[in-house]
């Protein structure tokens, strides 16, 4: 055996079976021979058997299979009956795997029939078109030529044209052009000779008037089949010579490559596809004129099947489930039925074949065998095949039991079951098998999920339906029984579409509207009620009537006679109604139309995806005269096509060349000498198209440069690259995104897009996931992108911090701590911490701390004895913000009462969480506070020493600028008119001298209501010196070092004298010589230190108090209220503060100045006015 041989035999053997060769469609000749071919590969032996129209054929010494499998016929034979060798002829390939069956292969013998159609004898003027036809059925098609005189016409002149339909033009007669002429058929067995006609030239007159276009000869509808050879005619005459031009009626181009003009205007269309269907528009126009006319033909081209899915080989276990699908397409639609070795397979209560699938449940060893998918219409056939091998295994676990469903939704049913009995520990996963419970031949679907569940949610269910269920066990060499089969009822859901309506009129002032009851699939229910809206194209008020739901007409009347009204539907069920139908338009007829001709009765239907055939009926009882009919249509928002003129003997019209999923509006009207009738109007909705795949064409590349970035907790947005594509094209994606390390397939979560990016939502927070894209384009599929990974945000604190204890430390000081809030999954970056006395909280004035997430607790300083406060905290990270947590309320006693070491008095509330312990100090807190308080009494006794040596060098010159001060004081807006009234408005807030202390903390600002450390008050912004360094370990280091910077330039004084009030400024930033300052603060005094005006950027919480995250640096300037108009003043600064001091303090540090403004630069420290007490 040669070693190409031993190859190729190796080669075969890795495939089970199947056809080299196979039969095709022949036509011969009586008593000639035929050879159809049939050669199968696969392992051997194999048997080669030929069927005859499905029975076996019965072989002979004239009838015999050759030994290569091809069947031999050496005489066809035509006679009528069971002699005669015509029919369907396929072969039957056998192995051990199975068999096979081969496509049918129709064998005709060639016919030819008499002349349908005989040219006739015409007269002709001289210069004009002559045409001569002629038509004969023959198999194959016969070849048409022309005699003229009995002699062969000759072709080469430019003026002749005859097409290969039996059509003779002669264009520009001339006398030497009159004679006999017929037409010749001739086929591969015959030849026939058509009847003569005589052509008669006249003389042409030396004067030619000016005629319009008119054609003669147009276009008639035509269906072919693919790959032929259509020819669409258009002759026509006029003065000038009219030219001819062709277009599409929806406005796509023609073929050109396929496409080209024979003689004066005739299209042909060489290797007709499927593209080529659609209604094709001859146009007629004397040239430099705007005298044109029309003639439209249908093209449909018929195409024989053609597979858009194949079937796919499987193996399965015993008693497990096997799906096969199969879907083709072509013109007419092909009808599918399945085949299992070679024999059609008919449906039980095992095997379903459904909507071009075949299942088989509870398999069993004899279902190992090839099964094939055969797709056929009158074009031909098609087979595809496809082997099922069983796995056998004992071991196998029960059924699952007790199953029971429950009705989530209109579209959803929980179902739950109990794991088998039986080996429940080698169950892999679980077989979800439903379908509904109606009809019969209903199709099943089937969902695997994986085995640590026992519950599953089928969520695509159709509403108002009830469906039946059973759960299979799988292990992984076999599968358990059914369970029990359970029924479930959706739920009722709104109509998913609106009917379809028509629109016809009986008189000037009605309009019947009729509409078709709701497909079951978007009904979802029973319609109870229809409502209809209807009103003037030209007036906005729209009527409303609601009619039960077992109606389907309703007669509008007393309407505008030749007016346009619009009118829409819209459809109930009990759970409420359903989206309303676009409006459709419809003009009554004039009211001198009474007799015209009626409306016809109109109905539509769609072919295909891209075809709809309209069909009509006239009333009888009309009376009318009817000249022919129009047709016009339109998608819905598009520009109207038409009118198609139809002959009054026309009842049908096709319209091809439509989109796939649109809605179209179609309105049609008979026609006489006298007038246009009443229109009939209807809308239709086409299907979606299943698409070609070519297995040659190889895939698209995939998309690149896939990018994620977390959006939210449970959201990551993607973002991908377009591959680079000859040409544009529509492109769609699939988006498949998991959690990394899933074990459940059935998890896996497919998206669809036709942009470059997606918001992939609903997933599950700080969960590491993974994402891959591929594109769709032209029903090709490309490989998955490389696989990207991102894990989504941690979800914002769902609950405040918990155990929110709050201890009094000191005089003026507390200490608050907490625990982040339950949950081992949330995330805290950062804690904000409100509080505020009562008096501030009801005037909505919070202070707010920021801690970092890793900090538990936090110094409240500066409280006001005698107040209480109330304190809440939340958590939030980088997603957002959690809940406060319940106020907390603590009591800071008065100085007379409190001691020391006293216990804090809590105050408890609804909301209040009280705690009777104290807070107890470890012994590095201790070391701290100690070491705290050296480094203050140090800084302390610094600044006593700056002031002292000072105070010593302004002496000489304190008294001018004391009476300086005191004169700008009159122009400002503090009025101190003596010092009794001083010392009144002191004493008036004698009660509250400690509330200004907490307010005035640090350099900064604190704002009540915009989050900072910005105090604004009646006083204007006030400064708080940084010199305690008491509980250092609890500040925000953060803060400090931004503050030590203006602490540089901040020069502390202290001019204390008792009962002596003094006001102080001070230079924080030089201002360079006859600069002006736009920034100037008016003195005032307010009672109510606890007074903030508004500050921007302020958000509500809950209790109403405001608070903001905006910057603790930050200094409102435009905060700062004066109640007069400012005045100059030759104090200017950068930075300015106001204070009063107290004159019960005995110490000072670093104590906060008042700053007032001026247009003209001063030295770094001037006193500006002392009121004696």
């Amino acid at each position: 055996m040669p070693a190409a041989s031993r190859e190729s035999a190796r080669v075969w053997c890795f495939s089970e079976l199947f056809f080299v060769k196979e039969p095709q469609d022949v036509t011969v000749s009586r008593k000639d021979p035929v050879v159809l071919d049939c050669q199968a590969r696969g392992e051997a032996p194999i048997t080669i058997t030929w069927l005859k129209n499905g029975g076996k054929v019965s072989e002979n010494e004239r009838i015999y299979t050759l030994s290569n499998g091809s069947l031999y016929i050496s005489e066809v034979e035509g006679k009528k009956g069971e002699l005669s060798d015509e029919g369907f002829y396929q072969c039957l390939a056998l192995n051990k795997y199975g068999a096979i069956l081969s496509q049918k292969s129709h064998l005709t013998l060639a016919t030819i029939s008499a002349f349908e159609v005989q040219p006739l004898s015409t007269e002709v003027q001289e210069g004009g078109v002559a045409r001569f036809a002629c038509k004969i059925t023959a198999n194959p098609p016969a070849t048409v030529t022309w005699e003229v005189n009995r002699t062969t016409l000759p072709l080469v002149m430019d003026r002749i044209t005859a097409l290969p339909t039996g059509v003779l033009q002669i264009y520009g007669v001339e006398q030497k052009d009159a004679g006999n002429y017929r037409c010749v058929a001739t086929t591969i067995a015959n030849r026939r000779k058509s009847t003569e006609a005589v052509l008669s030239v006249i003389p042409a007159s030396d004067l030619k008037p000016f005629h319009k276009p008119s054609i003669i000869a147009g276009p008639q509808n035509i269906t072919a089949s693919l790959h032929q050879t259509v020819i669409l005619e258009c002759v026509a005459t006029g003065n000038p010579k009219p030219i001819i031009s062709w277009s599409r009626l929806d406005h796509k181009s023609i073929d050109v490559f396929n496409t080209r003009v024979l003689g004066n205007g005739n299209l042909m269309i060489s290797d007709v596809k499927v593209q080529h269907a659609g209604v094709y528009v001859c146009r007629a126009t004397i040239p430099g004129t705007r005298n044109f006319t029309v003639a439209m033909a249908t093209l449909t081209v018929l195409a024989p099947p053609s597979f858009v899915e194949w079937p796919e080989s499987l193996t399965r276990p015993r008693a497990g489930t096997a799906r096969f699908a199969c879907q083709a397409e072509g013109n007419p639609a092909p009808k599918i039925s399945w085949l299992k070795n070679g024999r059609r397979i008919h449906s039980n209560g095992r095997i379903k074949m459904y909507n071009s699938k075949l299942v088989i449940n509870q398999i069993i060893p004899e279902d190992d065998a090839i099964y094939q998918c055969m797709a056929e219409n009158s074009q031909g056939s098609i087979l595809s095949r496809a082997r099922l091998t069983v796995v056998m295994s004992e071991d196998r676990p029960s059924a699952p039991y007790n199953v029971h469903a429950e009705t989530m939704s209109s579209s959803a049913i929980l179902l739950a079951w109990e794991r088998p009995l039986y080996n429940s520990d080698k169950v892999i996963a679980y077989s979800v098998h439903y379908m509904k419970a109606e009809g019969l031949n209903n199709e099943e679907y089937q969902v695997v999920i994986g085995n640590d569940t026992t519950h599953y949610i089928i969520d695509d269910l159709e509403p108002a339906s009830n469906y039946t269920f059973y759960i299979v066990a799988y292990m992984p060499l076999g599968a358990s029984q059914m369970s029990d089969h359970v029924t479930q009822h959706t739920l009722e859901d709104v109509p998913l579409r609106a009917p379809e309506i028509s629109l016809t009129s009986r008189s000037p002032t009605d309009i019947l509207i009729s509409w078709l009851p709701i497909p079951a699939k978007y009904r979802r229910g029973q319609v109870v009620l229809y409502r209809l809206s209807f009103r003037l194209s030209t007036e906005t008020k729209v009527q409303v009537l609601e009619l039960p739901g077992t109606s389907d007409e309703y007669l509008l009347e007393g309407l505008r006679p030749d007016s346009v009204y619009l009118v829409r539907i819209t459809a109930a069920t009990r759970i409420g109604w359903g989206e309303a139908s676009l409006w459709t338009s419809h003009r009554t007829p004039k009211a001198t139309s009474v007799k015209a001709p009626k409306s016809p009765e109109l109905r539509l239907e769609p072919m295909n995806c891209t075809t709809i055939t309209v069909q009509w009926q006239q009333d009888s009882e009309d009376t009318a005269a009817i000249q022919g009919y129009k047709l016009y249509y339109k998608e819905e928002g598009q520009q109207e096509n038409g009118p198609i003129l139809l002959d009054a003997s026309d009842l049908e019209y096709t319209v091809s060349g439509l989109d796939p999923r649109r809605k179209y509006h179609v309105r049609l009207l008979a026609y006489n000498s006298m007038e246009e009738g009443y229109q009939a109007d209807q809308t239709v909705s086409t299907p979606g198209c299943v698409s070609v795949r070519d297995r040659m064409v190889p895939p698209p590349p995939p998309p690149h440069h896939l990018y994620a970035k977390a959006n939210t907790s449970s959201s990551i947005y993607l973002h991908w690259g377009k591959p680079a594509f000859t040409s544009a094209q529509v492109i769609n994606y699939t988006i498949r995104c998991n959690p990394v390390g899933l074990q459940n397939a059935s998890l896996v979560l497919y998206l669809q897009t036709s942009e470059t990016h997606m918001l992939v939502q609903g997933l599950e927070p700080k969960t590491m996931y993974e994402f891959a894209v591929r594109l769709h384009v032209d029903q090709l599929s490309s490989p998955w992108s490389p696989v990207v990974y991102h894990t989504t945000l941690p979800e914002a604190p769902s609950g405040p911090p918990v155990g929110v204890k709050v201890t009094l430390i000191e005089d003026n000081t507390a200490l608050v701590s907490w625990k982040p809030p339950d949950g081992p999954e949330t995330v805290v970056t950062r804690y904000t911490i409100l509080y505020a006395s009562r008096k501030s909280w009801i005037a909505g004035e919070w202070q707010v701390l920021h801690r970092e997430g890793a900090m538990t607790m936090a110094l409240l300083e500066n409280l006001v004895a005698g107040n209480v406060y109330l304190v809440k905290i939340a958590a939030s990270n980088e997603v957002g913000e959690g809940p406060f947590s319940n106020a907390v309320e603590f009591a800071v006693l008065p100085k007379e009462t409190s001691e020391s070491n006293q216990r804090p008095k809590r105050l408890d509330s609804g909301d209040s969480i009280t705690y009777s312990d104290y807070y107890h100090l470890d012994q590095k807190s201790m070391t701290g506070i100690v070491v705290g308080v050296c480094i203050a009494l140090t800084c302390i006794l610094i600044c006593i020493l700056i002031l002292i040596y000072r105070s010593k060098a302004r002496k000489t010159s304190a008294p001018k600028p004391v009476q300086q001060s005191t004169d700008q004081l009159s122009h400002t807006s503090i009025s101190l008119a003596s010092a009794n009234e001083v010392e009144k408005s002191i004493e008036g807030i004698a009660e509250n001298e400690e509330s200004l202390l907490p307010m005035i903390v640090g350099s900064s600002f604190i704002d009540a209501k915009g989050g900072s450390d910005l105090i604004i008050n009646s006083y204007g912004p006030v400064t708080k010196g940084n010199c305690k360094k008491r509980w250092l370990f609890f500040q925000d280091t953060k803060k400090v070092k931004a503050e030590e910077p203006q602490r540089r330039f901040a020069q502390a004084v202290c001019l204390y004298q008792p009962g002596t009030t003094v006001l102080l400024s001070e230079d924080e930033s030089p201002s360079s010589p006859g600069q002006q300052s736009n920034f100037q603060v008016p003195f005032s005094i307010a009672a109510d230190t606890e007074h903030s005006a508004n500050s921007e950027g302020s958000h509500e919480t809950g209790d109403s108090g405001r608070f903001s995250h905006e910057s603790n640096d930050e200094i409102h300037r435009s905060s700062v209220i004066s109640a007069t108009p400012p005045t100059t003043s030759p104090f200017a600064s950068s930075d300015l503060g106001v204070n009063v001091m107290s004159p019960d303090k005995s110490n000072c540090t670093e104590s906060p100045l008042l700053f007032a403004t001026d247009q003209t630069p001063t030295s770094p420290l001037q006193i500006h006015s002392a009121v004696q007490n």
